[in-house]
Parts: structure tokens; C-alpha cells; sequence
């Protein structure tokens, strides 16, 4: 049995956690808080400062990443192999592959995605993110000001149209599908459930790291765009070809 330590966004806690306890390997566990995609350079700092607390012990280091928005370019390993799926963005993983993805954001732009992780961790699209920011606008602007302030950040939204939920069967699956349907509503926007595939995270955790789907990034290493289908690739950290 192998020992692999995985780090990886915290929207992904409850599907990492349970097809790791269904796994023949050991595990360790640190999960990033959400959010940080929003400034990727932070996202790297941080997840590159959890790449070099790794135990020393593992035989791999597993990003439970996708590229996000280059948030994890740069990233190296020392010692270990980092392995990481090729993904643009944790949806892949809920999807169960970048083709899949591919194919469903082809055919509805506009999406705007919801998932247990996703709802737990953050306030999503809807009438109480209005209302929890609009509050937070009033009591440090005033009216007049909150308003005009709020119409300015729901400008974003005016790329969205359809909030789509992926259910992978966990608890309070139909709660969670309640609060999308919800949001969608009061938003005005079209609500889809797709069925989540679990191939790509049980692959990552159990180690089947096939070149179509994983990068190995070895010591001397380091995570960098593809600018291609592939999506993430690695490149010396002399070279950086």
C-alpha cells in the first residue's frame, strides 16, 4: 500500500475524504480554503507553502486542483512527485473528465456551477448573497451609495443564465438541489442537474494516473500551462521549455 498526501481545495473535502476512506492506500490530508482562485498568486503562495510541509514520509503529493485561473503554475516539488489531474477547474473533477466539461460548456455558456462544496463553503448566486452584500454596503455607505455599489457588482451575473447543480449522491443532496433550484429562481435563470461522475477523483486517489488525465510532476519539476488540450504540463525548473 502506498501513503500519498493529499492537498486540495476545500470545496472538495467531502468527496476526497470519502472515496479515500473506500481506498486501499494510507492518506494525509490538507485542505486549502475556497476562495483563493481569486487571487491566483495567493492560491500559489499558499499552495506551494503546503507542497513544502508535505510529510516526508508520503510517496506522493496529490493536488486536488485544476489549473485555476494558473493558480498552481510554478508550482514545485523538491522530493516528492506531485500528481495532479488535467483540469481547468474543479468542475472536471466533479464531471469526471475535461472532455465532459468541454462538451456541457459548449453547449450551455452562460453556466454558473453549484455543488455541495461550493454551497457549504461560500454564499452562491442568489437573493441572500444580495441581501448579505447589500446589508454590508448599507451599513458602511449608506442607502443611496449601496445601491448604486450593488448594481455595479450584479453587473458580473449578466454573463449567467443557467445555474446548473452535479450530484454525485452525497447527504443533503436534496437539500443542496433546493437551494440551487432557489437561487435560480430569484435570479431569473435556468436550473439543470447533471449526474456527477466519480471516475476522475477515485482515479487520483487510488493512483491510476494515466498521461490522458494526470500530469507526474518529478522533483526538479514544476506545473505549467499547456496552452492545449492537455490543459497542465511539466517543465524543468532550469529550462522551464
Amino acid at each position: 500500500m502506498a501513503k500519498y498526501h493529499i492537498i486540495a481545495c476545500h470545496v472538495l473535502w467531502r468527496e476526497v475524504c470519502y472515496y479515500a476512506s473506500l481506498a486501499p492506500h494510507f492518506y494525509s490530508f490538507n485542505f486549502l480554503k475556497q476562495g483563493l482562485h481569486n487571487t491566483p498568486e495567493m492560491l500559489r503562495v499558499k499552495i506551494q507553502e503546503a507542497v513544502d510541509a508535505a510529510p516526508d514520509d508520503g510517496d506522493a503529493i496529490l493536488l486536488g486542483y485544476g489549473l485555476c485561473s494558473n493558480g498552481v503554475v510554478g508550482v514545485r516539488s523538491r522530493e516528492k512527485r506531485l500528481v495532479i489531474p488535467r483540469a481547468h477547474d474543479c468542475i472536471t473533477l466533479f464531471l469526471g473528465s475535461k472532455e465532459r466539461y468541454r462538451e456541457y460548456f459548449d453547449t450551455h455558456p452562460g453556466t454558473y456551477w453549484y455543488t455541495p462544496g461550493w454551497i457549504e463553503c461560500s454564499v452562491q448566486p442568489g437573493q441572500k448573497r444580495y441581501d448579505l452584500l447589500r446589508g454590508s454596503y448599507v451599513e458602511k455607505y449608506g442607502e443611496d451609495n449601496a445601491d448604486y455599489l450593488m448594481e455595479m457588482e450584479q453587473n458580473w451575473m449578466k454573463e449567467y443564465n443557467n445555474a446548473a447543480y452535479i450530484d454525485l449522491g452525497f447527504s443533503n443532496t436534496e437539500a443542496f438541489k433546493d437551494y440551487t433550484r432557489e437561487c435560480a429562481r430569484w435570479l431569473g435563470w435556468k436550473c439543470d442537474e447533471l449526474k456527477g461522475d466519480s471516475a476522475l477523483i477515485r482515479d487520483f486517489i487510488e493512483g491510476r494516473w494515466d498521461s490522458n488525465r494526470f500530469i507526474i510532476v518529478e522533483p526538479g519539476q514544476e506545473i505549467a500551462p499547456s496552452h492545449n488540450e492537455g490543459v497542465v504540463k511539466a517543465v524543468s525548473t532550469d529550462s522551464k521549455l
